[in-house]
């Protein structure tokens, strides 16, 4: 199994370097619902820890939330709520909207306002080093002091410095210095420290997490391409100062970036796409499909067409893995072990997941022509689900729910916007009303938006409160 390591700018051999795979993906700022985005990140990283699962590697899998920073901040404050509320609260939706496209959830979920003793540890081992300086309440990480800053984004600090926008501050050394610890200011939260009240810098607390939970050696160490540089980057520096072991990661890896009208999906941008608008139109299995025919290291741009093609590639995945087998004749079964083949050596080379798709497809499409000609396909079967499964695809057929969804939904189409005059039609919204509640409480949120948008389209607003859902037609 070969990965490609963004550090050494090539596909390596993989090998652990103990009896497990420490893994650690840097996690979502929550204050905000998460987007698409963050969907292709958490997928990539989701299929390589079920790959090497599936491989036979035991992973150890540690993804944080950064829960105290600028935008968090400005956003309770601009609500009238705490962080802790504000985060707590799209921490929450976060795992359900994962757990809604079937991504295995971490073994540990560090936050960085849990981690502040072995933040202020780390930071006051890097002064005592000579690799940080306090100035005025804040301390900040003397790049010029570590060797290898710079390795992993392959730039030099003069290189870094040519058309950059940094920040002038009086009290640096050098104006790549950045930010360990981070000066209280009035009306923000913080945290009493050796150098006074303040709260952690951004890139700390990752390092500060990986050791406190991992080692000072990790196998894995993943995010997206944005993060390379400064984050990743200063990572390598501050851990890598902290400890004197190197290399701290042995391999780097980044997925691309998912856009939207040709710019990067963001919450700071404000152009995204969130996870549950994108379930509202489409199956978990359709936008996993749509996210992994991909490979993860080029950039995807976000489209309703390509949207609704997977979706009818997760159908032909669904028909194929779910169809009755048919009379067999001679007991002749279809062979699934080329498939199984190329599907392992796609994986292999650097999560080919394209090519691990077709394999899938060319699998499916052999099923239904054994099937017709009366070969069985038990086994081909079995095995079609076995490595759809290590792609995190269900393959789920459709269920109760959905069955009772469709009727309702055909039937109040036949009443329109005149629907509020009419008693039968009311009956029906209350049950959708009802069902859609239902669908919300076993977290099935790609089903309840759907109900929500078409009830909406025909008139009808609803209006989810304490004591359930109220709703009118407009």
């Amino acid at each position: 199994m070969k990965l490609f390591d963004t550090l050494s700018g090539e596909k390596r051999e993989f090998q652990p370097r103990g009896s497990e795979v420490k893994l650690y993906v840097c996690g979502v700022n929550p204050y905000a619902p998460a987007h698409v985005g963050h969907a292709l990140s958490y997928l990539t990283f989701d299929v390589l820890r079920r790959y090497l699962e599936f491989r036979g590697f035991r992973v150890h899998h540690v993804q944080n939330f950064t829960d105290v920073e600028d935008n968090i901040i400005a956003a309770a404050q601009r609500t009238g709520v705490t962080i802790t509320e504000l985060t707590e609260r799209y921490i929450q939706e976060f795992f359900e909207d994962m757990d809604a496209l079937n991504v295995l959830r971490a073994h540990v979920y560090p936050k960085a306002t849990e981690e502040i003793p072995q933040i202020i540890e780390m930071v006051s081992g890097l002064v005592e080093k000579g690799y940080a300086y306090s100035a005025d309440g804040s301390v900040y990480f003397r790049v010029t002091r570590f060797d290898g800053y710079g390795k992993l984004s392959h730039r030099t600090l003069d290189g870094m410095m040519a058309g950059a926008r940094v920040e002038v501050e009086a009290h640096k050394e050098h104006p790549m210095d950045f930010v360990l610890w981070k000066a209280a200011k009035p009306a923000e939260p913080s945290w009493e420290s050796p150098w006074g009240p303040g709260r952690p810098g951004w890139h700390i607390e990752c390092s500060a997490m990986n050791l406190h939970h991992l080692g000072e050696q990790v196998d894995i160490h993943g995010g997206g391409q944005d993060l390379v540089f400064p984050h990743h980057e200063n990572e390598i520096a501050q851990i890598e100062a902290f400890t004197g072991t190197a290399p701290f990661s042995s391999f780097w890896l980044h997925n691309g970036l998912l856009r939207l009208d040709e710019a990067k999906m963001s919450k700071s941008l404000g152009n995204l796409v969130t996870v549950r608008e994108a379930l509202s139109s489409v199956s978990p299995d359709g936008l996993r499909l749509y996210l992994l025919s991909s490979h993860y290291r080029n950039p995807l741009t976000y489209g309703e067409e390509s949207l609704a093609a997977q979706e009818r590639g997760a159908e032909r995945l669904r028909q194929a893995a779910h169809t009755e087998e048919g009379p067999a004749t001679g007991g002749e079964q279809v062979d699934p072990e080329p498939y199984r083949r190329r599907f392992l050596e796609s994986m292999d080379d650097d999560l080919n997941t394209p090519q691990a798709l077709a394999a899938l497809f060319d699998l499916a499409r052999e099923m239904n022509r054994g099937r017709e000609s009366g070969r069985g396909i038990g086994q081909a079967r079995s095995t079609l689900m076995e490595l759809a499964g290590v792609l995190g695809l269900r393959l789920d057929v459709p269920t109760g729910d959905d069955g009772a969804l469709a009727p309702l939904m055909d039937l109040l189409g036949e009443f329109q916007l005149a629907a509020s005059a009419d008693a039968t039609a009311r009956g029906v919204v209350q049950r959708l009303v009802e069902h859609r509640d239902e669908l919300r409480a076993s977290r099935r949120f790609e089903l309840a938006d759907r109900i929500r948008h078409r009830l909406h389209d025909l008139g009808v607003t609803l209006e989810d409160t304490a004591k359930g859902t109220h709703w009118s037609f407009r």
